[in-house]
C-alpha cells in the first residue's frame, strides 16, 4: 500500500470547526504508542526507513515504512500487520533490534471523502493535522498528493509548510538542543 500524506502545524479548535462545515464525519479519538526501532545492519535514518508497533485499544500494530517517494510530502510504501507488542518487541530484541524511541499521541480521526484528516496533539511537541489518502499505485501519486494540496487551501492552510520529519525525528531533535 502506497500512503500519500502530508502534514502541517494546525490549531485543532479551528479545523475540527472547518471540518464539520465541511460535513466531514468524525471518527474516535484515540491515545496511540508508537514504539520506533533501530535496526542492527542498518541506519533507518540514512535510509529514511522506519520500523515501529503502534499500541492503541489494546491492539498492536507492527508497521514497515518505505523511504519517502517525494520530496514535498510523505509518500511511502507502508506494511503492516497486527501483532502482540510484548512477543514482538522480545523477537526484535533477539534479532539485534534496539529501540529508538517512543512517541505518544491522542490522535482524533475525520473521514472527508476519500481522505483521511487527524488530529495529532503529540506530547512535547504540539498540534498538528495529518491528512492521508491510499494512492494504491504509483501512477496515482500525482493525482493524490494534488488532492492533499487542494484541501489544505480549502482549509486555509495551503501555505502552510509541509513537514516531513517524523514525529520521533522531531522529539530527537527537540532532545539534542
Amino acid at each position: 500500500m502506497i500512503e500519500v500524506e502530508v502534514k502541517v502545524r494546525a490549531e485543532h479548535a479551528r479545523i475540527r470547526s472547518l471540518l464539520e462545515k465541511l460535513g466531514a464525519e468524525k471518527g474516535k479519538s484515540e491515545k496511540q504508542s508508537d514504539i520506533y526501532f533501530a535496526a542492527p545492519y542498518r541506519d533507518f535514518a540514512k535510509t529514511d526507513e522506519a520500523l515501529r508497533i503502534r499500541s492503541l485499544d489494546g491492539k498492536s500494530v507492527l508497521t514497515y515504512k518505505g523511504p519517502k517517494l517525494d520530496a514535498v510530502s510523505k509518500t511511502r510504501k507502508e506494511v503492516e500487520t497486527f501483532v502482540e507488542a510484548g512477543p514482538t518487541t522480545q523477537i526484535l530484541h533477539a534479532l539485534g533490534f534496539a529501540e529508538a524511541g517512543t512517541v505518544q499521541k491522542t490522535r482524533e480521526v475525520f473521514r472527508l471523502e476519500e481522505l483521511s484528516v487527524c488530529l495529532d496533539t503529540v506530547e512535547g511537541l504540539g498540534e498538528f493535522l495529518e491528512v492521508e489518502i491510499l494512492a494504491g499505485e504509483e501512477s496515482k501519486l500525482e493525482a493524490s498528493r494534488a488532492k492533499l494540496f487542494e484541501f489544505l487551501k480549502r482549509i486555509g492552510l495551503g501555505k502552510a509548510e509541509s513537514i516531513r520529519t517524523s514525529y520521533l525525528e522531531m522529539l530527537l531533535e527537540k532532545e539534542a538542543l
